[in-house]
């Protein structure tokens, strides 16, 4: 079996679990603000994604872990070229675990607000990055070959090219309407009747800059006829949101939509196939799946462990997602969250005094 390529594509599949996952949690986060009209609705909201979002992370620890120890060199090369976007989305994915965490813990308007708008803005900012760095490895970068080792010479203006921010408005506009058919899908009364408006005004417009991109990246980067495939199932499934949001029924505009959204990722790495990262400079300074691959051995036991454990993980998530699959009621927000500021300072003077 050729072990290197079994895990460019089981890389591939973790990428996908992520970003169809994690997808809706961002949308949902973006929402938050600027679609939640009260305290109420804010809480109903973060109630649909509250048992699932830290599984949903398990996906991105998984694939970076999966890159590092099966790709070392491709792990290097995109963290190294990439530290400075890669480490703006780690501070973003910090500030929303505090801001889901914390934001209930006190009982303070200014308290929650501040956390809400940080969960907010933590959400926009990775949901552009993320398309950007996947442009970037369908476009090819600034990569050269300096003493044996591949490395990406372009400072951070060579990673934004009207290619790759179009791909951050894609991943963008994907993740705004994947959150708000979430919404619609998890709820009940009039939030899940203005999510539903909500998610069919952003599904076009979502759908027309997500077929750009991929027949720019299709015609334009990609050597390879195979991944049109892709693309035109995730063409098929954006078209099939719009007519399924259109007659409200979310049930089947989210599946579609995750479906384009397995059809996106699956197009971004047939058409990086069989590099891991391009070059923009010289074909040859190209980071190919055998030049980056690990050892024969370790991708053998790394085989075995995934071929243990993936099948259990991937079974208590369906289970989380089963029991917590009923719609969130406003009217079951009762009372205020959190601690008083009074009772929290007593709290600490309490504490203090006890210590």
């Amino acid at each position: 079996m050729d072990l290197p390529l079994l895990w460019f594509l089981l890389i591939a599949v973790l990428w996908t679990g992520y970003l169809a996952l994690e997808g809706f949690d961002f949308g949902v986060g973006m929402l938050l603000r600027p679609f939640a009209r009260d305290e109420r609705e804010r809480r109903v909201m973060l109630r649909t994604i509250g048992p699932v979002w830290d599984g949903n992370e398990v996906w991105l620890l998984t694939a970076g872990g999966a890159t590092f120890a099966a790709f070392p060199e491709w792990y290097a090369t995109m963290f190294s070229g990439m530290y400075l976007p890669l480490f703006i989305i780690l501070i973003a994915l910090i500030v929303r675990i505090c801001a889901l965490e914390w934001r209930a813990k006190i009982n303070d308007p200014t308290w929650r607000d501040r956390w809400d708008w940080g969960l907010t803005f933590s959400s926009w900012i990775p949901s552009i990055l993320w398309g950007v760095a996947f442009a970037n490895l369908v476009q090819g970068m600034e990569i050269e070959v300096v003493d044996g080792s591949h490395q990406l010479t372009g400072g951070l203006l060579s990673l934004l090219t009207p290619f790759t921010l179009l791909g951050g408005l894609v991943t963008l506009g994907l993740f705004l309407t994947h959150g708000a058919i979430f919404t619609a899908l998890k709820t009940a009364g009039p939030i899940h009747e203005r999510a539903v408006t909500l998610a069919y005004r952003l599904a076009a417009p979502s759908a027309v800059v997500s077929l750009v991109w991929v027949l720019w990246a299709q015609f334009s980067y990609s050597e390879n006829s195979f991944s049109l495939i892709p693309a035109v199932v995730a063409a098929a499934s954006l078209i099939g949101v719009v007519v399924a949001t259109r007659l409200e029924r979310e049930g089947w505009a989210f599946a579609l939509h995750m479906l384009a959204i397995v059809g996106a990722v699956a197009f971004i790495f047939c058409a990086m196939f069989p590099n891991v990262m391009r070059s923009s400079l010289d074909p040859a300074a190209s980071l190919t799946i055998a030049d980056a691959a690990a050892t024969q051995a370790t991708l053998t036991v790394m085989s075995v462990v995934a071929l243990i454990f993936v099948p259990i993980v991937l079974a208590y998530q369906a289970w989380t997602y089963w029991v917590f699959r009923k719609r969130v009621w406003a009217g079951d927000i009762v009372g205020d969250e959190g601690l008083h500021p009074k009772e929290e300072r007593s709290f600490e003077a309490t504490g203090s005094a006890s210590g």
